[in-house]
């Protein structure tokens, strides 16, 4: 006897299929010639991407991937795979749980069209992306309904939003901190999300009259920014797991990593911090990247090796990064959870 299921399209980011410099290349054009990435006209952006950016940076990128492949592949890849495989058999057989990459592979295509055929009650596509951006939780959602509407796929599809602030990551970073805090001495815990273009943020701002409007517009979550200010979400994560963990005020800070081109990016820069807390005497420090629910370049070889490298040549004694989530016990609990009863959205600009 058949009975209808509920599909759990989990979704990262994406990476390459190979750390060669054709896939990487692959991959950026993919990545950076989507209009919520780099947000510019699209005459400018064919040229900047295709002619500007990945002709060099594909080899640069390729060199930083190769550091960090695994014989399983791409380590966002196969831990996002331990992550589905974890979360199907605790849900159990009233849920099929896939894993999906919103760039290269296993693509949204690909996943919902397995699906189309099915009996499908719902289908909950998880983001994981904790904190909300134009350039991944708005850039998925679009992608998926495109996607669903050019296979004309049936089945009702609905968003997680944002989990900043969610118990269940919260505990589950704070666990992974706590972890590494008490394996050695520290003398700073420093919060690094990914940056993101100060315009990104302005656009979210339907005002027009708040957003990076004053020094301190994020320092508190409120009613002009909860739903759409990625900085302000970051540093309620932050604040959260410092709560959740103890931490005196002074021990710990928070920064943003990952800049690219001219324009400016949301501050305070992680580059810039590291020097600045290498010089007022901070000697043992300790960074934890809770943009990323999985490790990834920009934790392994951005933090774990890069930032290390110039945090010891400042001065510092030790630099160790805290692992991401990946698939802990405590971390797939918490995405069941939210599988099962978490805040859901429809789709935008759905009809179903």
């Amino acid at each position: 006897m058949s009975f209808s299921k509920t599909g759990i399209l989990i979704l990262n980011l994406g990476t390459p299929d190979a750390p060669t410099p054709e896939k990487v290349g692959e991959y950026l054009k993919e990545f950076l010639m989507d209009p919520y990435v780099v947000d510019i006209s699209p005459v400018l952006r064919w040229i900047l991407v295709k002619v500007l950016i990945v002709p060099k940076r594909m080899h640069k990128s390729a060199l930083a991937y190769q550091k960090v492949w695994t014989e399983r592949g791409s380590p966002l890849k196969f831990n996002c795979e331990n992550l589905t495989m974890r979360v199907q058999e605790k849900l159990g057989a009233s849920f099929d749980v896939k894993l999906a990459m919103r760039y290269q592979n296993p693509s949204v295509k690909t996943v919902l069209s397995q699906w189309k055929e099915q009996d499908l009650t719902e289908i909950r596509v998880m983001p994981l992306y904790p904190q909300y951006a134009l350039a991944s939780t708005k850039s998925s959602e679009v992608e998926v309904e495109r996607v669903a509407r050019a296979i004309g796929l049936k089945a009702k599809i609905t968003f997680l939003k944002p989990f900043y602030a969610e118990v269940g990551f919260i505990q589950s970073f704070s666990e992974k901190i706590d972890s590494v805090l008490s394996e050695g001495p520290w003398d700073h815990l420093l919060f690094s999300y990914h940056g993101l273009p100060e315009r990104q943020i302005r656009k979210c701002d339907a005002s027009g009259s708040y957003c990076l409007r004053s020094p301190t517009c994020c320092d508190q979550l409120n009613e002009k920014n909860a739903d759409f200010c990625y900085r302000a979400q970051c540093f309620e994560s932050s604040r959260l797991m410092a709560k959740k963990l103890g931490l005196a005020d002074g021990k710990w800070s928070v920064a943003f990593q990952s800049r690219l081109g001219a324009s400016k990016w949301i501050t305070p820069y992680t580059d810039i911090v590291l020097n600045e807390l290498a010089d007022s005497g901070v000697k043992n420090l300790v960074i934890t990247c809770p943009a990323f629910t999985a490790d990834c370049l920009e934790t392994l070889e951005e933090i774990e090796m890069r930032a290390n490298d110039q945090f010891l040549q400042k001065g510092g004694k030790t630099l160790r990064m805290v692992p991401s989530l990946n698939s802990s016990p405590t971390w797939v609990n918490a995405v069941c959870e939210m599988a099962k009863t978490g805040r859901f959205s429809s789709l935008i600009g759905s009809t179903r």
